[in-house]
């Protein structure tokens, strides 16, 4: 395929963009911070430098190089030139970019959910917007390996890297992990300015970056010289100008850029001239024509820039340029060291908007300033590629769920091991449902019981590769073959990989019009490991199941290090994250069965008046589930039963009207709870048991019901409020989770009952289930302690025997 160069035309139209885009992100930030009233006194900021370096960039994509099916990632500083963008293709509108960073206006970084403009990508968080586009990659090679989205051209994923944000780790750890899978069509821009928020880039920053990118079989191109320069080049003592700016150290050359053109003569006839041809070289410029030739970098030249593109449009590779840029580029401060954070001043704004002819009153008109005709520039607008096809939402037919999941019948079993086996009878039938499903682990696939999944829907990968074991006819438990058919997506040990790629995954409806119902797998611990790129998926409003398994200190020979403390928690507080935590293979059934609905929600509305909760908005689901194997219970799952295990809880044993106390577990502690009870009943009556499967649906439920009430609403009760108005006010509660007691501390609150809530707040230790619960206080025994100094009365039997 041949690159095809924008007319001349064309080009004066993009130059004139350029500059309305550069005036654009300016004002916007400028109109936020020195125009609208400020009412709390805060500084706003908007980083109009940062903004600034990725105008001429940003202007050669959007407004030529990119198409409708391309999906990018904007660096998060540049906001700002984004929206000025998308307000001049008319998917932005004045008011938002006039409350820019203000109550509903113009996110301060590009938001898919909050923005109005077409975001692709949420950034925010550096470097995982950077990783997002890797990913996404992936999934679209994922999708057409299964002959899914046929009509949908393939797109490139392109981001747009600060360098400084070259320093975040995720980055590299998303680099090997797209080596292994063959990926293909990802641009990754990085924005050179050699600026980073407090200081200058180290010297040869570049030189390491070429080699990694090369070293994963990247293309690497080097934008480095505008044409400007290159022509400058070609004239006598041009190389000697070139080898100067080679060599001139980061620093000066930021400090030269923001004194000005008298500056560079001085320095540049000091260093180079009396040598003839370059002195003379220098002397035929002026001032304001030699700031213009040094200035004229690669990243700042929509020639150099467009045909780079053009050239990698003709084939699939995945290339990083390297765009030598100026921070602050066409700004009074442009270069300045101090200038992330900086503003211009209202003189300065004057000055700029004079120098772009802009008149005041007009700074939000569209074309104001600009040298060629306002019809010209509309119709070039509308010729623009990647706007023909206007919004690019896809939206994705459900996948149909099933009445129910079929339910493990073993008498013993782990939640771990109901999982596996849950997933593995979808998974031996032919539906749309196991058709859907893709798994992912980062190297922990067998060990949190997906291997039985894999054994029967295989590992993906975009060409066949065979279990060298099962070919030479090693007796192995499980079979390894890589193709085209398979879904799971093996990973490497990297957290922050598994949850970005769930991220993509989960967002393939919207990005490509296919829809995937992702579940990833991951030691319950190391949600922490990745606990960033787990609340940009969310962010993004991805949908997948995050299993996380074995939980707690209930692993107990694994010691501290492998125990997790916080993550209930965790999965409270995660926006867009419903959290559970079951104890029995018939509830995981019915939470899974509903999660799979859930993930593919997205509608609007009022909240069910039953539970108080948005469940028609959709969201993801996280399972913490753990290895210990409890003794199941015989019962039928009616149509009640689950609707309450959904809610977040049920009475396993209902108080009678004289209860004095009511022992609320959730998880793996089932076994110590109920032993609890049965021994508090010996000496008190109408003892409760509250089984708890989702303490982060029980308190949503319960908030929304107490704002609804607020709201002139006084019928409004959630599931939880409904479970305790029988329990007499007398009444104590005593929770208990392998977790954070926090989990469920909160339920005294609910109706105003004592309680004393039971948990783990301290690293664990190694040694035996009993040891571990006895050692943090939630065995039966510490249980009944707790709920004797809760409930005084007559001591237990058993406490006494054991005093």
């Amino acid at each position: 395929m041949t690159a095809i160069q924008p007319s001349s035309a064309d080009l004066a139209c993009l130059a004139e963009l350029e500059r309305k885009v550069l005036w654009l992100a300016s004002w916007t930030i400028h109109n936020a911070n020195h125009v609208r009233p400020n009412l709390d006194g805060l500084k706003i900021g908007g980083h109009q430098a940062s903004s600034a370096s990725l105008s001429t960039i940003m202007t050669a994509l959007y407004f030529a190089a990119l198409r409708p099916e391309d999906r990018v990632a904007v660096k998060p500083h540049a906001s700002p030139i984004f929206h000025a963008i998308q307000y001049l293709l008319g998917n932005q509108t004045r008011e938002k970019l006039e409350n820019f960073r203000g109550y509903k206006g113009a996110q301060s970084y590009p938001s898919r959910t909050k923005d109005v403009d077409d975001v692709d990508f949420s950034t925010g968080s550096v470097g995982l917007g950077v990783a997002q586009t890797l990913f996404a990659s992936l999934v679209q090679d994922y999708l057409k390996a299964k002959g899914w989205a046929p009509g949908l051209p393939e797109g490139r994923m392109v981001s747009l890297v600060g360098d400084a944000e070259m320093d975040e780790g995720n980055i590299f750890e998303a680099l090997q992990e797209g080596w292994k899978h063959g990926l293909r069509n990802t641009w990754w821009i990085v924005d050179y300015n050699r600026q980073s928020l407090d200081a200058v880039i180290r010297e040869g920053l570049w030189e390491r970056l070429e080699n990694i990118f090369r070293a994963f079989g990247w293309d690497v191109v080097i934008l480095k010289y505008g044409s400007l320069m290159q022509q400058a080049f070609k004239e006598p003592g041009g190389e000697r100008l070139r080898r100067w700016i080679d060599s001139c150290p980061n620093q000066l050359y930021s400090a030269l850029t923001y004194q000005g053109g008298a500056a560079w003569r001085r320095r540049l006839m000091d260093d180079l001239g009396d040598q003839g041809d370059v002195s003379r070289l220098i002397e035929r410029r002026s001032d304001e024509e030699l700031a213009r030739l040094m200035g004229n970098l690669g990243g700042h030249d929509l020639p150099s820039l467009l045909e780079a593109f053009a050239e990698a449009r003709t084939h699939d590779r995945p290339v990083c340029f390297i765009a030598y840029t100026v921070k602050g580029f066409g700004l009074p401060l442009a270069g300045h060291k101090d200038n992330h954070s900086g503003l211009l001043t209202r003189e300065q704004m004057d000055g700029f908007r004079a120098a772009n002819k802009v008149r005041p009153g007009h700074e939000w008109d569209r074309f104001e300033g600009l040298s060629l005709p306002q019809t010209a520039l509309e119709e070039f607008l509308r010729r623009v590629p990647f706007a023909q096809k206007g919004r690019r939402r896809y939206e994705a037919p459900a996948v149909a769920v099933p009445a129910a999941l079929q339910t493990p019948t073993q008498k013993s079993l782990s939640t771990q091991a109901a999982f596996g086996l849950i997933l593995n009878e979808i998974g031996r039938e032919p539906s749309a449902l196991a058709e859907r499903i893709v798994t992912t682990a980062p190297d922990v696939t067998v060990s949190t019981n997906l291997g039985a999944w894999v054994n029967r829907r295989g590992l993906f990968a975009k060409s066949e590769m065979a279990d060298l074991f099962k070919k030479e006819r090693i007796p192995s438990t499980y079979s390894w073959d890589f193709s085209p058919k398979g879904q799971h997506l093996e990973l490497g040990i990297a957290e922050s990989n598994l949850f970005i790629l769930l991220s993509a995954l989960g967002l393939s409806h919207s990005l490509f019009g296919e829809r995937l119902l992702p579940i990833g797998t991951v030691y319950d611990p190391f949600i922490m490991r990745g606990a960033d790129q787990l609340n940009y998926a969310c962010y993004q409003d991805a949908r997948f199941m995050l299993v996380a398994t074995p939980s707690g200190v209930t692993l107990a020979p694994e010691g501290g290090a492998h125990q997790s403390i916080a993550t209930p928690l965790v999965g409270m507080a995660q926006d867009g994250l419903a959290y559970f935590e079951p104890a029995f293979a018939d509830e995981l059934a019915v939470v899974m069965r509903w999660a799979f609905d859930y993930m593919q929600r997205d509608g609007e509305g009022v909240p069910d008046e039953r539970n108080w909760l948005r469940d028609e908005t959709g969201g993801s689901v996280y399972l913490r589930l753990s290895s210990r194997a409890l003794e199941q219970p015989t019962r039928t799952m009616d149509e009640d039963l689950a609707r309450d295990i959904v809610d977040g809880a049920y009475w396993l044993r209902k108080p009678g009207p004289n209860a004095q106390v009511v022992i609320a577990y959730t998880g793996a502690v089932a076994p110590e709870a109920i032993a609890a009870v049965g021994m508090l009943g010996e000496d008190r009556r109408d003892v409760g048991l509250l089984a708890v499967t989702s303490a982060d649906r029980l308190n949503a439920g319960w908030s929304a019901a107490q704002r609804a009430r607020e709201r002139g609403l006084p019928h409004a009760r959630g599931h939880i409020e409904r479970l305790l108005e029988g329990v007499p006010p007398h009444c104590a509660l005593v929770t208990v989770v392998d977790g954070h007691p926090t989990t469920l501390g909160w339920l005294g609150s609910v109706a105003g009952h004592r309680t004393r809530a039971l948990g783990v707040e301290h690293f664990g230790q190694t040694g035996t289930i009993a040891d571990l619960y006895r050692h943090h206080g939630i065995d039966a025994r510490g249980i009944v302690a707790a709920a004797e100094a809760a409930s005084p009365g007559r001591p237990v039997r058993h406490l006494r025997a054991l005093a």
